[in-house]
């Protein structure tokens, strides 16, 4: 019954399918008015920490990155976003889903991770406005295969 319940919880609360967990710290960049208010509040109650903004000075676990088209360089936003976090650690890109404002072309996200370091490993429905894109950072050298 537990594997039913937590594939139920994946369907219904959007921060566990982007796969956080209790106890871990979201660092989150480029907050306004305009973005998923319902999101940011399961991340908070799944992860049961307050998200923290771009003063933070810690190493956090993950970052939530909501990013407009007018916002400025998407390469240097995935770049700022990447300094604290570790290896291997995702960076959720939010961007304003086709035909809203602010709308990112998934080719200008595409290349703006490679730039970055980063590689996307999926995407989701991320609210009513928005499309959530994983990125990561590689991992250390992949040489010698899985440990």
């Amino acid at each position: 019954m537990s594997a039913t319940a937590d594939h139920a919880e994946e369907r219904t609360n959007p921060a566990a399918r982007l796969g956080f967990q209790p106890g871990q710290v979201v660092q989150e960049l480029g907050y306004d008015d305009d973005t998923e208010q319902e999101l940011r509040e399961a991340i908070e109650e799944l992860t049961g920490t307050d998200l923290v903004d771009e003063d933070y000075d810690d190493v956090a676990d993950a970052v939530v990155l909501w990013f407009r088209d007018d916002d400025g360089d998407l390469t240097d936003a995935l770049v700022d976003a990447t300094t604290m976090i570790d290896s291997g650690s995702p960076v959720w890109l939010m961007t304003p889903k086709t035909g809203r404002d602010g709308y990112v072309e998934p080719s200008d996200i595409g290349e703006a991770a490679q730039t970055a370091g980063l590689a996307q490993t999926s995407s989701i429905n991320a609210g009513k406005d928005w499309t959530g894109s994983r990125l990561v950072t590689p991992k250390a050298a992949r040489s010698g295969g899985k440990r």
